[in-house]
């Protein structure tokens, strides 16, 4: 049988504990990462749009060195903005921590995210250990 391991990286145990759910969830060699948004470690939304999306990615990499993965492993990205016209400055971000080892992506616009305002962006992936 395969294994599963919530993986909770330091500072994330209120999404646990509070909000129910895991960052990660190792079965196997796969983590399957929730959705990260632009909350920094005091659980406040970063405002600057740049900023926020960098925020998304350094939560991304937390779960990532928690379950001892890092981008490279990284093989499947989904990406959740209230507005489209964000993506060049998402793929801009995106850049900075994947460089030239890119994963699939997909891009779905939406109406809000974590039912407030102010969220612009929210990524989730899937990244196998090999």
């Amino acid at each position: 049988m395969t294994t599963r391991k919530a993986i909770v990286p330091k500072g994330m145990e209120f999404v646990r504990d509070e909000i129910g759910y895991a960052p990660g969830v190792l079965v196997g060699n796969t983590l399957y990462i929730a959705g990260q948004i632009g909350r920094n470690s005091e659980r406040q939304l970063v405002e600057d749009k740049r900023q926020q999306f960098i925020q998304c990615f350094e939560n991304m990499k937390a779960v990532l060195n928690t379950a001892n993965m890092s981008f490279n492993n990284v093989v499947e990205v989904t990406s959740y903005h209230t507005d489209m016209r964000d993506l060049p400055l998402y793929m801009e971000v995106r850049n900075l921590y994947f460089g030239d080892c890119l994963p699939a992506w997909t891009a779905i616009g939406a109406a809000s995210l974590c039912g407030s305002p102010g969220y612009f962006l929210e990524v989730k992936a899937i990244a196998v250990k090999e």
